[in-house]
């Protein structure tokens, strides 16, 4: 019986978080459209985004996003911002760690969300990781968006792995485009987000999002070749912040 209650209560607790994605976009719909609908107004955009939608998601899902700092952003400068990523919460959590306007790439799948999709192919950069020419096409979009003094965010586990994985191996992307435009890194762990809303039905609950920002990686004096070892070095500092947390 306890555990049909738990059940039934996680069912809602899902069916609250989508009710809850919905409605800001409901609300502000035209305003959302007219900053949608040009690059240059894409700021605007963010802000909403970033205040008015992701903030309203966690705190009525009651989870409470936790940053902690090793390094603060600059205001107007642009980053290439990496996480692990396991939740549908982690889009949510990084929009809340960066005030720095950001375009998102990630997977064209994600169109098909009702609502959220119409304005996910507008305003980020999708990509078809099984097409060479959609791989290329990202390339052009982001370095035209950091050329507009905006910053990317990439999960390069390059999806979300399965749930026993503590974190997957890194693709090359988001490092390979750092280094060409020599941007910082900027590596964050998300601790918590697996527990309050991971891709299993039947789980999560309210409780505190702990993201850390790390200490950033400078790529002025490292070469493409190099592309390799700054992923390694980025991927093993989330990993050890990741494993002392799970101990």
């Amino acid at each position: 019986m306890l555990k049909l209650v738990k059940q039934a209560g996680q069912t809602i607790y899902r069916i609250w978080f989508y009710v809850l994605v919905a409605i800001p976009i409901l609300l502000f719909f035209p305003f959302l459209v007219i900053f949608a609908s040009r690059e240059t107004w894409y700021p605007q955009f963010f802000w909403m985004a970033r205040n008015l939608w992701a903030r309203f998601i966690l705190h009525g899902m009651l989870c409470f996003p936790m940053v902690t700092y090793e390094q603060r952003l600059v205001k107007n400068k642009s980053y290439m911002l990496v996480a692990n990523h396991t939740s549908m919460l982690d889009i949510m959590l990084m929009l809340v760690v960066s005030r720095n306007p950001f375009v998102f790439v990630g997977k064209k799948e994600l169109v098909k969300i009702p609502l959220f999709g119409f304005f996910y192919k507008r305003v980020c950069i999708m990509v078809d990781r099984e097409s060479t020419q959609s791989r290329t096409a990202v390339y052009r979009r982001a370095q035209k968006r950091l050329q507009q003094g905006l910053s990317i965010c990439i999960f390069p586990e390059g999806g979300v792995p399965n749930e026993d994985i503590l974190l997957d191996k890194f693709k090359d992307g988001a490092f390979r485009m750092a280094i060409a435009h020599k941007i910082p890194v900027v590596p964050m762990t998300f601790y918590d987000n697996k527990k309050r809303f991971s891709f299993t039905f039947f789980s999560g609950g309210p409780g505190k999002c702990r993201a850390r920002v790390h200490s950033f990686v400078e790529t002025h004096s490292i070469r493409p070749e190099d592309t390799a070892g700054l992923r390694t070095c980025v991927r093993e500092t989330i990993l050890k912040e990741l494993t002392q947390k799970n101990t």
